[in-house]
């Protein structure tokens, strides 16, 4: 069912040195089901000189031609994305159906990139002098490091793979040493499709060490990260020291925000999905609920019901409909988060335990009477925990929702035009949906303002990110 843990460096699958390993855990169960090879230094060489190589290739290959061998890789992502999904689920924890999602939708995000990578337009600049034609071109800006985290493996992997190529440039990933299994096989659909050796490659290791051997090198010239704030800081201070373009989609604290006049029962259903979905870890996960105090009972009663109906279970059960959380660590900052605002005095109307001895299950959670300095409503919790907080007045509200460093997504309700237009314009956030989930497909950016960090993948944003602009001003002799 799982997959050979393997680097894949400039066209071949292989162990590297081999050296180091780790163990690779399912968190349904604990159980070991695998061992990751992690890379030395002579490993990370190889993989830097073959994308160096790799991009003399690439970045001379048509347009035409790239957006043909994406299209074969999307072609057999979605003849493969069954036995991807199985890989996800066993050693990330996610429910299967919401594996087999991510899996499918890869596809699509490939397919968005090969159209719009044929599209990367240049322009024709009028000029003062008859004699003088002004050009300004679009280059791949080069070899690019990319950093993607466990939480969805193969979507965070896909838009840097998909979005790097599209515009030329070659890639080395690193991919999340706790959920290898999905990332190696969509790695193999590009490589199946005809991607030329040293275009792309994947390697595992301990992440500082990879990181700061990739950004210091000369090589690499572009750097794209999905993860934490906290390292988000780090790695884009390094770029900087080094001049290097980086892309940063780092953590959030989303404001749900359900105005008086909201369908309430559309909206508990919609944050109910959204906020347990992996397990609640998720970036742009609503996170802090503020409710009008004219709905919050009926919005409170009907949530907690419908959160505390949910089945938690192994992601391969047929009716599961959360997962494990990913690690252990997960286990103890949900906890160590929920112990905070129970001494400062939050309730808990439902869940606010582990569940059993055996994996990382733990309760979806609904609180209430959460008080403002509760490190809950101020740390991402990136977990199954939902706040619900009262409030009176529009405009307090919004200044609540933007009081965080963190700006990645913010949702609301209101059947109100006006009001959505409001919230639209004056929420601090790099996406904001209204009335429904819109945020996340391949046309669309996504991205953050803010300690959310900056740059956005997805949409014509995504593939401008590794593009870099030329002006040539010529004279015909």
């Amino acid at each position: 069912m799982y997959t050979d843990l393997l680097f894949y460096i400039d066209g071949a699958w292989t162990l590297g040195e081999a050296d180091r390993t780790a163990a690779v855990v399912n968190p349904a169960t604990g159980e070991e089901i695998g061992r990751l090879p992690l890379a030395s230094r002579k490993d990370l060489d190889s993989a830097l000189a073959a994308a160096e190589r790799g991009f003399a290739i690439w970045s001379a290959t048509s347009a035409y031609d790239r957006s043909a061998i994406l299209r074969r890789a999307a072609a057999l992502v979605r003849e493969r994305h069954e036995h991807m999904a199985r890989c996800m689920t066993l050693d990330q924890g996610k429910p299967l159906g919401e594996s087999t999602l991510e899996a499918k939708s890869a596809a699509d995000h490939i397919e968005w990139y090969a159209e719009e990578g044929r599209r990367a337009y240049g322009r024709i600049v009028p000029s003062r002098n008859p004699a003088v034609r002004q050009l300004v071109v679009r280059e791949p800006v080069g070899p690019v490091a990319a950093f993607t985290p466990w939480n969805f493996p193969i979507n965070q992997a896909v838009r840097k793979i998909a979005g790097a190529l599209a515009a030329g440039c070659s890639l080395i990933i690193k991919a999340p040493e706790e959920a290898p299994g999905s990332v190696i096989e969509l790695v193999r659909c590009f490589h199946d499709a005809g991607v030329p050796a040293g275009v792309l490659n994947l390697v595992f290791g301990i992440p500082e060490e990879v990181s700061d051997y990739l950004i210091r090198s000369p090589i690499i010239r572009k750097v794209s990260f999905t993860g934490s704030t906290a390292v988000g800081r780090k790695l884009g201070a390094l770029a900087a020291e080094h001049l290097k373009l980086t892309t940063m989609e780092l953590g959030g604290h989303a404001p749900f925000i359900v105005c008086a006049d909201a369908d309430v029962e559309a909206a508990a259903a919609l944050a109910c999905t959204l906020k347990f979905r992996n397990a609640g870890q998720v970036c742009a996960s609503p996170s802090r609920f503020y409710i009008h105090d004219t709905v919050f009972d009926a919005f409170s009663r009907r949530f907690a019901e419908l959160a505390g109906q949910l089945k938690v279970g192994d992601g391969f059960a047929a009716d599961s409909q959360m997962g494990p959380l990913a690690n252990a660590r997960r286990v103890k900052a949900v906890e160590e988060l929920l112990a905070d605002a129970s001494a400062a005095g939050a309730r808990v109307l439902c869940g606010g335990q582990r569940i059993g001895d055996k994996g990382n299950f733990f309760a979806p959670t609904v609180l209430v009477d959460t008080p403002a300095e509760a490190r809950l409503l101020h740390e991402e919790p990136f977990g199954p925990v939902a706040p619900l907080l009262r409030f009176h007045d529009l405009d307090a509200v919004i200044r609540d929702a933007n009081s965080l460093d963190y700006g990645l997504a913010a949702f609301a309700f209101t059947a109100s035009l006006k009001t959505a237009t409001e919230l639209g314009n004056r929420l601090q956030s790099g996406m904001v949906s209204i009335n429904h989930f819109g945020l996340a497909l391949p046309e669309t950016p996504f991205g953050g303002i803010k300690a959310s960090g900056h740059g956005s993948e997805g949409g014509s944003e995504g593939l401008e990110a590794y593009l870099t602009t030329k002006f040539i001003s010529q004279v015909g002799c």
